[in-house]
């Protein structure tokens, strides 16, 4: 999704009440003993409270925080689609008291941003699409999903480590050391893609929404999904007659190798593509959004690779 209104970004529940707890977020808790939040989070045993949008950025904190982190994902339902999220005001509550904030950017999870102004956070805030650096092509619209660019995820972890060190200086060479062994772990996944293209390059994928695209991109394969197919399913609008057919006949002709599809939406007319695809026998990868129960980021992203792989392989 990209910053166009006519995408679907991360519901907000906007209303009086969000002003009204971006004022309570901003006073001081008192415990029992007297002592306040502040008070508690100067201690040497205070951990850094993190917010990221998703448990996927979470999930990265967390590994390069280790002990050090308290970090709260605002979504992680494997079983829900991220975009019909709603923010509420208990998230505006959770941000409110954040030293630092992870958020995707490229307009999949706004809400972020508008309940960080609304509440006048003073957290450290890291952009992903930001860090990436990443634009829409010319003519194009920029693919948001940032997370399946393992050189991005690598950038993300050194602003991660830079964000907590600076929150906490005293363990500034931790962090850093554990965003190096994590970078290390990535780089053995960008060598998986290198071997896909090595032996696959030039073959063409189907998708039903972009959200895999750059780990099929740095893997040499070639998306041959209509752009206006992909759109419309990102967007939950309906796909012409036209294209759709299009859209069939990948599979109908066996023009691709594999179908890799967002498991975490489903439509019509995407499933008719996942029904088209097991027609013809062409294999079938689902990749979702936010982790699934059970997994870290490293090993999700391995077992995405390794079944592209085998898939290909079929």
């Amino acid at each position: 999704m990209t910053t166009s209104p006519s995408r679907r970004p991360l519901a907000l529940i906007a209303g009086a009440s969000l002003a009204l707890l971006a004022g309570c977020g901003s006073s001081s808790d008192s415990g029992s003993d007297g002592s306040s939040a502040s008070d508690s989070a100067s201690s040497s045993t205070a951990k850094i409270t993190v917010v990221a949008s998703t448990n996927v950025w979470g999930d990265v904190v967390e590994q390069i925080g280790g002990d050090h982190v308290d970090v709260t994902s605002i979504i992680s339902d494997p079983d829900q689609d991220p975009h019909s999220y709603e923010a509420d005001t208990q998230n505006q509550l959770t941000l409110s008291k954040a030293k630092v904030v992870i958020e995707n950017g490229g307009g999949y999870d706004d809400f972020v941003d508008r309940m960080l102004k609304s509440g006048k956070s003073s957290a450290e805030v890291i952009n992903a699409v930001k860090v990436s650096g990443k634009t829409a092509p010319k003519g194009g619209e920029l693919n948001e999903h940032v997370w399946y660019d393992f050189p991005t995820v690598a950038k993300i972890a050194d602003s991660v480590a830079a964000a907590l060190g600076k929150a906490d200086p005293a363990d500034a060479a931790t962090f850093t050391k554990n965003a190096s062994a994590f970078k290390a772990k990535l780089t053995a996944l960008e060598a998986k893609e290198a071997q896909i293209k090595k032996e696959h390059a030039g073959e063409g994928i189907g998708i039903t929404e972009p959200v895999p695209l750059y780990m099929t991109t740095a893997s040499g394969l070639v998306n041959k999904t209509p752009e206006e197919f992909s759109a419309a399913i990102e967007e939950g609008s309906d796909v012409s007659p036209k294209v759709l057919q299009e859209t069939l006949a990948l599979y109908s002709d066996k023009q691709v190798k594999a179908l890799v599809y967002n498991a975490q939406t489903s439509g019509p007319q995407s499933v008719k593509v996942e029904n088209a695809a097991k027609a013809a026998g062409i294999p079938a990868v689902p990749v979702t959004e936010t982790l699934p129960k059970g997994k870290d980021y490293l090993g999700w992203m391995t077992s995405n690779v390794d079944a592209l792989a085998s898939a290909l392989a079929k």
